[in-house]
């Protein structure tokens, strides 16, 4: 630690990502990214946008990208904001949206970026349990001093919350923002975004980087009332005006664009999920119900960890959580049907 760092570089502790094992036999079933490349469409745009305009800035106000998303959303420019990953939306919403003074709330199993976010802006926390079947408990979320945040389906559990729990929590908190993070909806039954309407204290934010499969663009989005999009853009234009650059722009304008390739990826990677659930099964494993590209898993005789290690000596990577309650779980990710062949073939000599 050095002398000259602020306070802020004191308090805060750095979210540690999965790990980026770059050799070409490794398979990657540990950081939820698509196993099928982008849209033919977007590499034919981001190659066209290279050849021509990189001397120039991007458009600050991204206004062509954020009306493809409306219009895909039902929805107006005025109620979307984007941003360079969601993770860097929701830094800014932690920003925007909540107090240091006023405690806010989340799962105390959820996206471990929220409590980084909270220490580093030095916003008071309540962690939430999940219930016994690792459900988020909607009561918990009643009345919240400084407002709520939680993923929808859950991570890294999996587990989908139905709208009508979402209205609820809504409901019983009529003066707070209530953010919905949605980074795996499009795997799940149906977005909050089709609340907006009725709540001007929704704010949902989604990403570019699972079901489009532009994790290496990082594009994110959020979605919600104009009032609440400006205050996201004050604190945007309060830090750096152009978030995202001309190639992710136009490569997430054609993502957005191909809606055929978009359902037939999202459908096969939903196929293979209910295919590996099954097989899982068969071996002995617990599987916590899925609306994501990835699934949660324990089995009663092989410990999580070392399970994580061997798999990790044969080249497939997988994600362990050391933390209590979830500490024998493992999480994989969907891949291709040729990549879960392997790993079932790897698993079975580990069983």
């Amino acid at each position: 630690m050095s002398k000259f760092w602020s306070d802020m570089a004191k308090r805060c502790a750095p979210y540690i990502p999965g790990e980026q094992i770059n050799r070409a036999n490794v398979i990657k079933l540990n950081t939820n990214e698509n196993p099928y490349g982008p849209s033919p469409k977007v590499i034919q745009a981001i190659q066209k946008e290279s050849e021509q305009a990189l001397n120039l800035y991007p458009s600050p106000t991204a206004d062509k990208l954020r009306e493809d998303i409306a219009a895909f959303h039902s929805l107006s420019k005025e109620n979307v904001f984007v941003g360079n990953g969601s993770d860097e939306v929701l830094a800014f919403s932690f920003m925007a949206f909540f107090d240091k003074n006023k405690t806010i709330r989340y799962p105390a199993i959820s996206y471990s970026f929220y409590p980084v976010y909270a220490k580093l802006f030095d916003i008071p926390t309540e962690e939430i349990a999940l219930q016994d079947n690792f459900t988020i408990p909607v009561e918990a979320f009643s009345q919240s001093e400084g407002g709520v945040i939680f993923p929808n389906p859950n991570a890294p559990t999996s587990i989908y919350m139905e709208l009508d729990a979402v209205k609820k929590i809504l409901d019983n908190n009529p003066d707070r923002i209530v953010i919905v993070d949605e980074a795996y909806i499009d795997f799940a039954t149906e977005s909050a975004v089709s609340l907006i309407h009725m709540y001007e204290n929704l704010l949902v934010i989604q990403t570019m980087s699972k079901s489009r499969s532009l994790a290496g663009l990082r594009v994110g989005f959020a979605l919600g009332h104009p009032d609440l999009i400006e205050g996201l853009t004050r604190i945007k234009d309060s830090m750096n005006s152009y978030t995202i650059d001309r190639l992710a722009l136009v490569g997430a304008e054609a993502a957005i664009a191909d809606v055929d390739y978009f359902n037939e990826t999202t459908e096969k990677i939903i196929r293979t999920r209910e295919w590996t659930i099954v097989e899982m099964e068969k071996r002995g494993f617990t599987v916590l119900p899925s609306q994501t590209n990835f699934i949660f898993a324990t089995h009663p005789n092989q410990d999580a960890g070392e399970l994580y290690a061997v798999l990790k000596e044969k080249d497939i990577l997988i994600r362990y959580f050391k933390i209590p309650a979830i500490d024998n779980h493992i999480r994989i990710t969907i891949g291709t049907d040729e990549q879960m062949r392997v790993f079932f073939k790897t698993l079975d000599t580990i069983l």
